[in-house]
């Protein structure tokens, strides 16, 4: 058993890909996760928990570094070109926990840093790392990378592989501090899943959304024998859980589907891309079955859960987020300074699939087309590295300076407070703000991006 004053566990569980409407208790019936609906009852759902990034491996960066993913050099997830490459100079939430004695553990999916040594997760604070690199992987012909070994699939569903090691590092560390991030690929594609899991929803939806649900009902089930080894190992009040999504779902083609009428989806600022579920259960210190509506950016898990945990955050390391700890234990008010968000391909590019939120307000570029055009080859040679037998030794050369983007859009004001489902545009009733929170947005960009221009040349 622990002792009581000893520092807290965290397991910090990411799925990939989904959304509020995904999760049983918010859905509208489509969905089925037992245990995530437990864990909303033994804890507190985040209603306004948002994503620093509406896609993987960006995002990733700033839960692990407490920075906007700029800074980091993380911008995109091509990983053979280095997009996902997440720069050495970052101190990682890992290599804190590990600092202080912690036992860290990354089990799953990485996607900051496939090709290159250096940038292995084993490199970057985790004593442990099993999963995969890259942003991707086939549920069952996979190579599982095993501390930096590669391991061919023996044809175990990759989720039950997350969710057996996750197991197995609670059990080999129980009597000592650990860090465990145990991030799911589901349900990301390829939609793959055993078939009784998908059988009963086959009446209902397409077959690749039938998979889907299926996914998750298998992920969900996985993390329920995860919350069960807490209690059976004696380290149930002692443990923080977070359960989140990296970013909004996918919901085109076939995977179109209830998210809760948030606009947008995966890859995009609006809210549909990049507010997220989230649920954080702390016995003793947060109640059970209760809901925080306070806002809570990706950046802020960093400093949050070093404050969570008694552990200083190391001299000369400079955070975007903030401590929001008040903010879930005591129901403070959220935030009035401004958050953001921005992406496309490749490059930044300002203004360009970008938003600003400051209090109830949130300021949205929609994306340009032109910058977020992916040409045929790195999607192929993506593609082709995830079959190969062995990791390559460097980077594919890529440059975009070919690229011609035209002028943003006009931006877009919402009041989330009246209308969190963004569908009234109000820029030109409020043009003082809109000008006010279009500053703001540029003197951000301006600044993250002079890390941006150091951290690339390092990655690549």
């Amino acid at each position: 058993m622990m002792k009581q004053n000893q520092h807290p566990n965290v397991i910090y569980i990411l799925a990939d890909d989904m959304g509020y409407g995904d999760f049983g208790i918010f859905s509208d019936g489509s969905a089925r996760t037992p245990n995530l609906d437990r864990l909303v009852r033994q804890g507190c759902a985040m209603s306004h928990c948002y994503a620093a990034s509406p896609v993987c491996a960006p995002a990733r960066a700033a839960l692990l570094t407490g920075r906007y993913p700029h800074r980091t050099g993380a911008v995109d997830t091509y990983e053979a070109i280095g997009g996902d490459r997440m720069a050495l100079r970052e101190v990682t939430l890992a290599d804190v926990y590990r600092a202080n004695g912690y036992r860290t553990g990354l089990i799953g999916k990485w996607h900051l840093g496939l090709i290159g040594k250096e940038y292995h997760p084993c490199r970057r604070g985790f004593d442990t790392f099993i999963g995969f690199r890259g942003g991707w992987s086939d549920y069952y012909q996979y190579k599982l990378d095993r501390n930096g070994i590669l391991e061919a699939s023996d044809g175990t569903y990759m989720t039950d592989v997350i969710t057996e090691e996750s197991i197995r590092f609670i059990r080999e560390n129980r009597e000592q501090p650990f860090f465990l991030h145990t991030a799911y690929n589901a349900p990301h594609f390829p939609f793959q899943c055993p078939e009784e899991y998908a059988a009963p929803f086959r009446e209902r939806f397409n077959p690749t959304l039938a998979t889907l649900y299926g996914m998750i009902a298998y992920m969900d089930e996985g993390i329920g024998k995860l919350l069960d080894v807490l209690e059976e190992t004696g380290l149930y009040d002692n443990t923080i859980v977070i359960f989140a999504s990296d970013n909004g779902p996918q919901l085109y083609g076939d995977t179109n589907r209830y998210n809760c009428y948030l606009n947008g989806q995966k890859g995009e600022a609006f809210e549909g891309g990049i507010r997220v579920p989230a649920v954080l259960r702390w016995p003793g210190h947060i109640a059970p079955d209760s809901r925080c509506h306070a806002f809570f950016h990706g950046v802020d898990w960093f400093p949050t859960l070093l404050s969570a945990c008694r552990l200083e955050l190391p001299e000369g390391v400079s955070l975007d987020g903030k401590n929001r700890l008040d903010e879930i234990l005591l129901g403070s008010s959220s935030p009035s300074e401004p958050y953001y968000w921005q992406w496309n391909r490749f490059t930044p590019v300002s203004k360009c699939n970008a938003a600003v939120r400051c209090g109830k307000w949130k300021l949205v570029w929609p994306p340009v087309e032109e910058a977020m055009q992916v040409p045929p080859y790195v999607v192929e040679i993506d593609e082709r590295i995830k079959q190969e037998e062995t990791v390559p030794d460097t980077l594919y050369p890529f440059d975009d300076s070919y690229r011609r983007i035209p002028a943003p859009h006009p931006p877009r004001l919402y009041n989330l407070e009246d209308d969190p489902l963004e569908r009234h545009d109000v820029s030109i009733d409020y043009p003082e703000i809109t000008e006010s929170l279009s500053q703001e947005f540029d003197r951000w960009f301006d600044n993250v991006m002079k890390d941006y221009h150091t951290a690339v040349p390092e990655n690549r």
